[in-house]
């Protein structure tokens, strides 16, 4: 029999103590969510951004040759983190509400008396488009260090046209500057600007009539619609933003137009708008700190993702998490996420949301980490995109400081994330 050559290879990963691939179909529920999919002293072959191979690692260095090889020895492989929440395009900060809270002051009053998103919307409708890019790429740069290679980023700190378009804007640069793949989201309703003050209906006609179909206009001609990456709509459902009539009329004229969608709920108080969310086909539902055993159970007859928000509770000296643990026995799909902004979690690690999960919420390292992978993959459309590792998909990988992927959680503190991987390209060393 003639010898076989080994075929060519961009770039292989190999030696790894273990590689979980959370492999799906997905997004992962249930037990499923138990099983990360562990391949011991593994590898893992990568040509033009995609995975083509992985397994023993034996077999992969006999079956390729390589590029770049990287020895991964008594470390994992795993998914590169997917955060589908954030905040992250913004400009100042809020570090003097910070020290308000330690003195007793709560997110409400703090947002009663002119601070809050209020706060960064002034500091960010005064910021122009280079300033906001050059204040929000350091905090990609943070991201990526801590593990993150996609990340969804929200609108909602202009609250009004310009701005919102500006923050826009600044996404579009930041994704084709930055490793990072940002998923853009607009967040118009996401406070009421104090030039409104006591006319939030006027100001929704505002967001519906004028702010939607302005952003919408930007997405149509922008590099994310020819990637076919997806825009979503989000509205902020609770006491002291948007009630239900108004948090419903946003998304149903977001639906209207063909745009996915999302939603921020029950994080202060529940006013329905789990229900109302998933009337209308939202992809995520996101905080459900206060939600009700009922609403619960109607997630987990959904196909929308669950997105919990330890980081916002830890940061708020909170100790009322998001019933994640019933969440998951009741068979919703649920993710993890930063929720990195400048006041409520000003934090860009995924690992920390995974500790911080598994210690208040019940979570096991396995179930933390589909949560910060696959099924927050998930929860922004790109699930049969990124979010495992899997022949054909998109080659965004961790190469992580340990031999075990239970010690992502287990221990907090420090970074174990050793090098990225981003469409098969080595960004972080």
């Amino acid at each position: 029999m003639p010898m076989v050559s080994p075929k060519r290879v961009d770039l292989l990963v190999h030696s790894a103590a273990q590689l979980a691939t959370c492999a799906g179909p997905g997004p992962k529920r249930g037990l499923a969510m138990r099983d990360v999919g562990l391949l011991a002293t593994a590898a893992v072959a990568i040509t033009d951004g995609r995975i083509v191979d992985l397994g023993a690692s034996a077999t992969l260095r006999a079956r390729y040759t390589a590029a770049e090889e990287i020895d991964a020895t008594a470390m994992l492989i795993c998914p590169g983190f997917v955060d589908p929440h954030t905040h992250v395009v913004y400009a100042g900060d809020r570090v003097d509400e910070f020290e308000l809270r330690i003195q007793g002051a709560t997110y409400l009053e703090i947002a009663a008396a002119g601070g809050g998103i209020a706060s960064t919307m002034r500091s960010t409708r005064a910021a122009s488009l280079a300033d906001l890019v050059d204040q929000t790429r350091p905090r990609l740069d943070a991201l990526l260090r801590n593990g993150t290679t996609t990340a969804e980023a929200k609108t909602g700190y202009g609250l009004d046209r310009d701005t919102e378009l500006r923050q826009l804007q600044a996404t579009a640069i930041l994704d084709q500057l930055h490793p990072i793949d940002l998923i853009p989201t607009f967040l118009g309703a996401h406070a009421l600007p104090p030039e409104y003050r006591g006319q939030a209906d006027a100001y929704i006609d505002l967001v519906i009539e004028q702010m939607l179909p302005a952003a919408l206009d930007w997405y149509t001609n922008s590099h994310f619609a020819t990637a076919q990456t997806p825009f979503f709509v989000d509205v902020f459902c609770e006491q002291g933003a948007f009630d239900l009539a108004q948090s419903r009329r946003v998304l149903a004229a977001a639906h209207a137009l063909g745009l996915p969608l999302k939603a921020h709920v029950d994080e202060f108080s529940s006013l329905g708008g789990v229900r109302m969310a998933l009337e209308l086909g939202a992809t995520s539902l996101d905080h459900l700190d206060v939600t009700t055993a009922e609403d619960i159970a109607l997630l987990a007859q959904s196909a929308a993702i669950a997105v919990v928000i330890p980081t916002v509770t830890f940061n708020l000296g909170g100790v009322h998490f998001a019933n994640a643990r019933a969440l998951i026995d009741a068979g919703a799909a649920v993710a993890l996420t930063t929720d990195i902004n400048p006041g409520s979690a000003p934090c860009p690690s995924m690992p920390l949301a995974m500790a911080i999960a598994c210690r208040y919420q019940h979570l096991t390292p396995a179930e933390a980490l589909y949560a910060a992978t696959l099924n927050a993959a998930h929860a922004i459309g790109l699930g049969d995109r990124i979010g495992s590792l899997e022949i054909g998909k998109q080659a965004d990988l961790l190469i992580i400081d340990a031999p075990d992927y239970r010690h992502l959680a287990y221990r907090f503190g420090e970074n174990l994330v050793g090098q990225v991987v981003k469409r098969g390209r080595v960004v972080h060393l």
